[in-house]
């Protein structure tokens, strides 16, 4: 794989429920994309005038928790957006539970692969939660100290019971994922139970073992002392100012570590990716991309 000289122009670092809402359109291409022991399953929108922008969704999750509105927001700006199924979700490849393969390094060089097979030099990265984390470590080889509260209670108390959820039961495993969903959930909206029930269901239908997914809570890989400080690069650092899962005190505290870095705080949002936020993530995403751009 060669080393692409790619810009990062966009990095959310947290945030991931959401619903797709995904229409018809005829500018989608799809890509199998081999890396380091894994067949990745991609989709691009748009055709890319302007450039592109990669997304990398959060741990557990496949390419389905992006927005179809957001794809179609960011495409209608000029971009080719790519989005793709990590190892262990979706499409991808998939192994056994408990059987992990890769660490944080790998994930993070899964980008690298992916662009290389779309022949793409640069590019915006946006990432959200562990997606968010790769997206950083692809762009200087480093991670960030994190500084906040930790997951809240009732999050882990639900995450405990995993061990016992039967996850040859469709119906245990889709209610499961939902009360993930609500526990995720701020409150500046109410909780919309239908969407994210359709969204699981799409989840649920485009892999072969759900449980694999939770394989990523145990990829781990040495990052060393390096900090965001280190990222020379424009930063865009999106979150949800109810976020349980990884404190809005993070994000401050990176927005500022990384110079020049611009926070974008959403009010009442949780650890979530809402309908109702995608025109406010797309300006940022868009206005960032564009400025970088425009100095290329």
């Amino acid at each position: 794989m060669r080393r692409r000289e790619f810009v990062i122009g966009a990095i959310a670092v947290a945030g991931t429920t959401g619903v797709t809402g995904d229409e018809a359109t005829p500018l989608i291409e799809q890509r199998l994309v081999e890396t380091q022991g894994a067949v990745l399953a991609t989709e691009a929108w748009g055709q890319g005038e302007r450039g592109t922008i990669l997304l990398a969704m959060g741990a557990t999750a496949s390419m389905v928790w992006w927005p179809g509105s957001l794809m179609r927001a960011l495409a209608d700006g000029g971009y080719r957006v790519i989005r793709f199924d990590h190892r262990d979700t979706g499409e991808s490849t998939t192994h056994a539970p408990g059987d992990l393969r890769y660490d944080v390094f790998n994930l993070s060089a899964d980008l690298l692969a992916i662009l290389d097979a779309y022949g793409v030099r640069a590019a915006h990265l946006v990432g959200m939660s562990l997606g968010g984390y790769v997206s950083q470590i692809a762009a200087v080889q480093h991670g960030i100290s994190y500084e906040g509260e930790g997951i809240a209670p009732e999050m882990m108390a639900h995450f405990g019971a995993m061990a016992t959820l039967d996850w040859g039961d469709q119906e245990a495993v889709a209610r499961y994922m939902l009360e993930i969903a609500r526990l995720s959930a701020g409150s500046g909206r109410p909780f919309d139970r239908e969407a994210a029930l359709r969204r699981i269901a799409v989840e649920l239908s485009r892999t072969g073992s759900m449980q694999s997914a939770f394989n990523h809570a145990m990829a781990g890989g040495d990052i060393g002392g390096m900090t965001a400080a280190a990222l020379r690069v424009p930063v865009l650092v999106v979150h949800g100012s109810e976020d349980p899962v990884i404190s809005v005190r993070a994000a401050s505290a990176t927005a500022t570590a990384v110079p020049g870095a611009r926070l974008l705080v959403l009010p009442g949002t949780g650890h979530e990716l809402l309908e109702g936020d995608v025109p406010a993530i797309a300006e940022a995403v868009l206005g960032l991309a564009d400025g970088v751009d425009s100095r290329s």
